[in-house]
């Protein structure tokens, strides 16, 4: 049931009064959006306020002087809503109501003041491409059977064969086996066949059909009216299907996505729901933002999301996958900067989320995708993490951060296969079903589990936490100034401060080592530089100005720097 607020006829939330937005010369708005620092806060792993062992939002409001003091712009929370939690809350039963694990609708309107008080924005998760097999719609169906009006609503279709009893095209899912299931009847027969994308919990709506697109103009309005400042859209690409869902006349289809236009995925049409939701989000005040999860082909076809009456951000998930090798990393953030100039929206730059591998793991190990799991070479991989995060928070555009990575926290690769809970990993032939290892929930304090993550010493934590982990938490690694978390708490101060940092379209590449990348920024009020050895070995450059911060410790040899291996330099020209 939906839950509803006590006061409903209070006017909607503040936004941030320290947000101010500038202009450009053209006199066009240049919002706070084109250089946040926008930090993913994953409900479940981020913060248990009643010991349960599932984090919730009393938790994270509790925590937000830490991200206020982290240097973040904005939060962007992962799903809270009413679900069975098949998907880790990406299987929506109420778009309207709070899951009570994770506390009530006031729990959220107190964390948004709380936010807002402070400074923070608050970007929520939207799931518009399915809805929860619980969802009133999706059971109302199945209950009314072949010819309800709710069946319209997603993708019911009769199966192929004699007796229906193959799927009605070939489409897998992304968590492995067939994108579809099939049914029963009321009378208790085989009935026809839904579409699932995901987890068979997990059915397609039919955006073709005008009612879903009624509901979720009305969800956003909610939202926007409870203060919210924006919406990161899961599976933006997927919402659209292709007419007549024909065919994709292949197998293994997971080892095509990113590579080719998909009859489910990245289809024209979705460009036409986002036109009428800028409109929506233009309506507010306080400049509210749309940001796509959008896997798509090229960056270019991502840049489509990010048209001027479109959304103002989409994930840059090439970069996300490109290893820590300097070619390919300038090769990368120039096809970034390219693409999204010609749109005049902002490139986005993340390293990290809950899908994907962390990044200290990531680079720990060889090349190898977004999946790893192995361990690696911890030592490496936190020396190459920290590194990175340097030279990404350098670009210009906006910088998103996944809620641990500021602690330098690597991937749990060998959780016991009993505590898993990530729904691929119980199907075959889908994602590698492993990303149980990132959402592991962090550690604030304390010398044992949770170390902080609850209120008890030694309670519980929804996802067993290493021992190892206590010289990671926060309490640990505050006022230690070689600590990674002290390193983003300079960067993103420096970040803040310096002129040349921040929003932009370019930078310009200078001479470097083989190996090492170098790159300048502009502004009227000061220059900056960035230097990042990618290799194995030292290499010497000459000291373009002043070191602001470093990775690692620089040296000075003959009057050159010298940059250590898997290092990255900032320097104030």
């Amino acid at each position: 049931m939906t839950q509803n607020l006590a006061d409903t006829s209070r006017p909607a939330a503040a936004v941030p009064a320290a947000t101010t937005v500038a202009a450009d010369n053209a006199g066009r708005s240049r919002g706070w959006w084109r250089e946040a620092v926008i930090y993913q806060v994953y409900p479940r792993s981020f913060a248990d306020s009643n010991g349960d062992g599932m984090g919730d939002l009393p938790g994270i409001r509790s925590r937000l002087p830490y991200l206020k003091d982290l240097g973040v712009d904005a939060v962007w929370l992962s799903p809270f809503y009413a679900s069975p939690q098949a998907d880790a809350g990406y299987d929506v039963a109420d778009y309207r109501a709070v899951d009570p694990m994770f506390g009530t609708l006031l729990d959220a309107d107190g964390l948004i003041r709380d936010a807002h008080g402070l400074g923070l924005r608050i970007i929520v998760d939207l799931v518009p491409n399915h809805s929860s097999d619980a969802h009133e719609w999706f059971q109302r169906a199945l209950r009314e059977g072949p010819g309800s009006a709710l069946r319209e609503r997603y993708h019911f279709r009769p199966g192929k064969g004699e007796n229906g009893e193959l799927p009605p095209n070939d489409w897998e899912s992304i968590f492995g086996g067939p994108a579809w299931t099939r049914t029963e009847n009321p009378d208790g027969t085989p009935g026809d066949w839904y579409l699932h994308l995901f987890a068979p919990e997990q059915p397609d709506f039919n955006w073709e059909n005008e009612a879903v697109a009624d509901e979720f103009r009305s969800i956003l309005r909610f939202w926007l009216d409870m203060g919210v400042d924006g919406f990161r859209i899961d599976v933006a690409h997927g919402m659209v299907k292709a007419a007549g869902l024909p065919d994709l006349g292949s197998h293994d289809q997971l080892k095509l996505l990113g590579n080719d236009v998909m009859p489910f995925f990245d289809q024209d049409g979705v460009h036409d729901i986002y036109r009428v939701w800028r409109k929506i989000l233009d309506e507010y005040p306080g400049e509210r933002i749309g940001v796509a999860e959008a896997w798509t082909p090229t960056v270019q076809r991502t840049a489509n999301y990010v048209r001027p009456d479109e959304l103002h951000q989409a994930f840059n998930f090439q970069y996300l996958g490109t290893h820590w090798e300097a070619a390919a990393l300038r090769e990368v953030i120039d096809v970034s900067l390219d693409a999204m100039r010609p749109v005049d929206a902002p490139a986005t730059w993340v390293l990290s989320n809950h899908d994907v591998t962390r990044h200290a793991t990531r680079f720990a190990n060889p090349p190898g995708g977004t999946q790893i799991r192995t361990a690696g070479d911890r030592e490496l991989g936190l020396r190459r993490a920290r590194a990175a995060s340097l030279l990404m928070l350098a670009l210009p555009g906006s910088a998103y951060l996944y809620q641990g990575e500021e602690l330098g926290l690597p991937d749990v690769t060998d959780l016991p296969d009993e505590v898993r809970q990530d729904p691929s990993f119980f199907r075959q032939a889908g994602q590698d079903g492993f990303r149980d290892g990132c959402r592991v929930p962090i550690p604030w304090s304390g010398t044992e589990a949770p170390y902080g993550f609850g209120p008890d010493a030694g309670g519980p934590s929804w996802l067993p936490q290493p021992a190892e982990w206590a010289r990671l938490s926060v309490e640990a690694q505050t006022g230690d100034p070689t600590s990674t978390l002290e390193l983003y708490r300079s960067a993103l101060a420096v970040r803040r401060e310096h002129p040349a940092l921040g929003a932009g379209t370019e930078v310009t590449w200078l001479d470097a080592p083989e190996g090492a990348l170098a790159f300048r920024r502009d502004s009227e009020h000061g220059s900056f530089v960035c230097t990042a050895n990618t290799g194995p070995e030292p290499v010497r450059i000459t000291a373009p100005g002043r070191i602001l911060l470093s990775s690692a410790e620089a040296a000075v040899l003959d009057g050159e720097t010298v940059l250590a291996p898997d290092s990255t330099i900032w320097w104030a020209v």
